[in-house]
């Protein structure tokens, strides 16, 4: 009490694991809104020029970095009285990170997974594998995602997110601390859709890079980001998501920033696999990891199993494995497989005309207007 009464206030211990742009990103965030952050980077330089420059020139040249953002190689000294801890590295790499850092974790200290995969040898998703390695109670694990395109962030142009967790209050903990005046975080509780959409969305956007890089148009993108947009909702609940949350700023609002936007890594690998470009050549090309193209088969998979039809995903997979000549893929990615015309669904489950399609934009443009107080789904 006295602390406080002298003007004292509590900066929250966090770390941030991975230095990719993403990863430094989200340091400067939770930098920004005021937490006690160290980032912790594999390579010895980078850590040193974030720590000593304030600068990430490989992955956000021209950012200038919060002077009160500390960086290290060592994880032992990145967890050291972590009350949160931030992961962002490779979704496939995930593990090994984990079982390195353990060692170094409180245990009372909370795991948020800043990650859009799964992983391909279990088909976990990001927040499992922190469950399956660490054995953390589901309150002490979150995950975020949202319309989070890390160079327009890391130059402070406003944007949203929604931070998950089983546990309410885990969720707005989080909230609390990765909320400046740039950057708002809303909060649900649906774990499975938050982190679906994420992973899911990936997919689409190689799917629109990929037409894009072939030359087609406007239309040919709308249709499949609309129907895509039914792929994913219809994974998701078969996988025990809730379907307002696809249509959240997890769900669409990732996928219309992840689709149009050159920044991101899933549209631009798409874009070169259209060109002609073989698919090593494109891994060779990308400077930092694509989640979508990793994602593909751990989602067919698990689609199979759950008797859920992805044709658009199948599509991408087939260009992916030199089945399909990209030139092909739009027909099939905006027609259903046979040849019996369908009813249009916007959404799970539901034949219906556009009103549901309008409900799931507008509940989108909610949460990003008026602080998102209309919108029900993502709580602030």
């Amino acid at each position: 009490m006295a602390r406080e009464r002298r003007g004292f206030r509590h900066r929250t211990r966090v770390a941030v694991l991975g230095a990719g742009n993403w990863g430094t990103t989200f340091a400067k965030i939770l930098a920004d809104g005021g937490a006690d952050v160290m980032l912790w980077a594999r390579r010895s330089e980078l850590a040193a020029e974030i720590q000593h420059e304030h600068r990430n020139s490989a992955y956000l040249p021209g950012v200038d970095l919060p002077h009160s953002l500390r960086a290290t190689s060592r994880l032992d000294l990145a967890l050291a009285g972590a009350e949160h801890v931030f992961v962002s590295v490779p979704s496939q790499a995930l593990r090994e990170n984990l079982i390195a850092a353990a060692p170094h974790l409180g245990s009372r200290a909370t795991v948020v997974s800043l990650m859009k995969g799964v992983e391909k040898s279990t088909g976990l998703r990001m927040s499992e594998v922190i469950s399956d390695v660490l054995r953390l109670p589901p309150e002490q694990i979150a995950v975020i995602s949202g319309p989070n395109l890390a160079l327009e962030i890391a130059k402070e142009q406003p944007t949203a997110a929604v931070v998950s967790s089983q546990s309410l209050e885990t969720a707005q903990a989080v909230a609390r601390i990765a909320t400046n005046r740039y950057f708002r975080s809303f909060v649900n509780t649906d774990v499975v859709g938050t982190e679906f959409g994420g992973v899911l969305k990936n997919l689409i956007a190689v799917a629109i890079g990929i037409v894009d890089g072939v030359g087609y148009g406007e239309n040919t993108k709308a249709s499949i980001i609309t129907r895509g947009l039914v792929e994913m909702t219809d994974f998701a609940v078969a996988s025990g998501a809730q379907a307002e949350t696809l249509s959240g700023l997890a769900g669409l609002g990732d996928l219309i920033a992840t689709c149009q936007s050159p920044l991101s890594r899933n549209n631009t690998a798409g874009r070169l696999l259209g060109q002609g470009y073989r698919l090593a050549d494109v891994v060779k090309q990308m400077q930092q990891t694509t989640e979508g193209l990793a994602s593909v088969g751990p989602v067919l998979e698990l689609a199979a199993a759950r008797g859920v039809e992805m044709p658009i995903v199948e599509q991408v997979r087939q260009v992916l494995a030199g089945e399909l000549e990209p030139k092909d893929i739009a027909p099939h990615l905006t027609t259903d497989p046979d040849d019996d015309p369908k009813g249009e669904r916007n959404t799970h489950g539901q034949a219906q005309g556009g009103g549901a399609l309008r409900r799931t934009f507008q509940r989108a443009l909610d949460q990003l207007r008026d602080g998102g107080r209309r919108a029900p789904g993502d709580r602030p």
